[in-house]
């Protein structure tokens, strides 16, 4: 687990960097902040899902169904709820451009999550199927 978190923070910092140079670009030093807490506010409950997926894999199919979808309604929620309360109460991030950003990192998190969701369920499927198909030794008559 810790290899997919490991994964998860070094592909959230792949996707920042490129974007905050070119923010950095537009807007200076408002725009590297702005994709900063973008960022932040989608990798915190990014890996609290991630979590949750992980424990939820070898259990009933219904944990995992609950893991997924609850895990994105969290993920939703706490992002829309930190990113509109920011936006109001930080007077620095009053721009659309923070919101925007917000709605950037959170689909490309997203995205990078299904991506080691999917690619760490394909490998325990694998796993099992491997481990099933493998010849028995023959039983002593």
């Amino acid at each position: 687990m810790i290899r997919q978190l490991g994964y998860l923070w070094l592909g959230a910092l792949a996707i920042w960097l490129p974007l905050a140079a070119g923010a950095w670009l537009l807007a200076g030093e408002n725009g590297v902040l702005d994709t900063l807490l973008a960022c932040g506010l989608c990798l915190v409950p990014m890996t609290a899902t991630m979590i949750w997926a992980q424990r939820a894999f070898g259990s009933a199919p219904e944990q995992q169904l609950l893991a997924v979808l609850g895990g994105t309604g969290v993920r939703m929620l706490f992002v829309i709820a930190a990113g509109i309360g920011l936006f109001h109460v930080v007077e620095t991030l009053h721009r659309p451009a923070f919101l925007l950003w917000v709605v950037v990192f959170y689909l490309a998190t997203l995205t990078l999550e299904i991506l080691l969701v999917v690619r760490r369920q394909n490998l325990l499927a694998t796993e099992m199927t491997g481990a099933q198909n493998r010849p028995r030794p023959p039983q002593p008559s």
